[in-house]
């Protein structure tokens, strides 16, 4: 723990003032280490779709047929088609809503990635292979960012490297494939991030407000980057840190915006919120409530085997999550700490946990304290590989084979 701690530690908080300019040149050029990331990260998106090719032809849908799927099929499942329907129809098409029996609750997504899906539909003709073209080149910011961050974290030689290969190989990384938002908001929330730690403040707020558009998430990123605003002008940023004060609450306009046009359709100012407890199980309950109910999932025999597992899975992951606030609180990494904290808080208060394993993805502190134990433990890297892989492979052929909801 103490290793994981130490390696947890981020460069000091320091006064706007006090920061060198970046050249704009050097914002955008890759170099060496960049490279190498990105030829990682188009290996393994070749790994993924060898693997969704022949899932197709092992594992079709119907025993005894004679013809594989299409070759897009395995993507084409759960969240993915939801957000399809939405681009392709809007979210009340011919006056359809909650009112409507058999609705599918589509007003619980938040509109960023199917307005972009739309948008590059009319270059892609495919819906699918838009959506999947929009998390590859998200996906490849994404990873290019949390290298960087990685790097401003860690001393040791290799360490981007080593973050991205760890996250690369998580047991849900099969969604930062699929068309999903776990990599567009990703796409915004690490160079976010990466912006507010050298104090540029207006582009961290335009970045996280494009992330609120794609996810409630954002939000819980805009209250780790106020905080971090604070302790900069705490650190002694003055009145010229203040007079960026006023770009910390731009993240909040997308939801706001959302918010009305919900009401004006349904007049429910949080339909987004009520559409996902009629879906998906979200009411409030308390976290305990949440936890044995979960529990009982995983536990109790109420569930089939696949099922069963996929709660254990949950389980799992929630109890990660709360060792990472645990020591992010403990090395005083507040911004962070709020952070993940927000996020397990949303996601474990509901009837019981959905998709905690998915939002590991978007912990990247998490990733950086792991690559850190392997750079100085350097055993943690083979036990991690060993069971990640596995896992890893066994997640992705169940969401490719529409066999698991993720």
């Amino acid at each position: 723990m103490s290793t994981l701690s130490s390696g947890l530690r981020p460069p000091p908080v320091r006064p706007a003032a006090a920061a060198a300019p970046e050249p704009r040149a050097a914002r955008f050029r890759l170099s060496p280490a960049d490279r190498d990331v990105l030829w990682l990260y188009l290996l393994t998106r070749i790994s993924l779709w060898i693997t969704a090719h022949f899932a197709r032809w092992l594992f079709p849908a119907q025993s005894g047929v004679r013809e594989a799927a299409p070759v897009l099929a395995p993507f084409q499942h759960w969240d993915a088609n939801h957000y399809l329907h939405i681009a392709r129809d809007g979210y009340f098409p011919a006056g359809a809503g909650p009112w409507t029996s058999g609705w599918d609750n589509r007003e619980a997504f938040f509109p960023g990635y199917p307005f972009l899906l739309r948008a590059v539909h009319t270059v892609v003709p495919d819906w699918t292979a838009a959506g999947l073209l929009i998390s590859l080149v998200a996906g490849a910011v994404a990873v290019l960012a949390l290298a960087r961050i990685a790097r401003a974290y860690l001393p040791e030689e290799g360490a981007g490297h080593r973050t991205v290969v760890l996250f690369l190989l998580s047991p849900c990384a099969v969604f930062l494939a699929a068309g999903y938002t776990e990599a567009l908001f990703l796409a915004f929330a690490l160079p976010a991030w990466l912006a507010a730690m050298k104090h540029r403040w207006a582009l961290a707020a335009v970045l996280t407000t494009l992330g609120t558009a794609v996810r409630v998430s954002g939000l819980f990123l805009a209250a780790a980057i106020g905080l971090l605003f604070l302790l900069s002008v705490r650190a002694g940023g003055g009145s010229r840190t203040w007079r960026s004060a006023g770009w910390t609450l731009l993240p909040a306009l997308p939801p706001t915006a959302y918010s009305w046009y919900l009401h004006a359709h349904t007049g429910d100012w949080m339909a987004w919120k009520h559409g996902q407890e009629r879906g998906w199980y979200r009411t409030f309950h308390p976290p305990w409530e949440a936890w044995a109910n979960t529990w009982a999932g995983a536990f109790g025999g109420t569930q089939s085997t696949g099922y069963a597992l996929m709660f254990q899975a949950e389980l799992a992951a929630m109890l990660v999550g709360l060792a990472l606030v645990a020591l992010l609180v403990r090395r005083r990494r507040w911004p962070e700490a709020v952070y993940v904290a927000l996020s397990l808080w949303a996601l474990g208060t509901s009837y019981w946990y959905t998709s905690v394993p998915r939002a590991t993805l978007l912990w990247w502190p998490l990733w950086i304290g792991l690559a850190a134990l392997s750079l100085r433990r350097p055993w943690f890297r083979t036990v991690y590989l060993c069971v990640a892989a596995p896992v890893t492979t066994l997640v992705a052929l169940t969401f490719l084979t529409g066999r698991w909801a993720g």
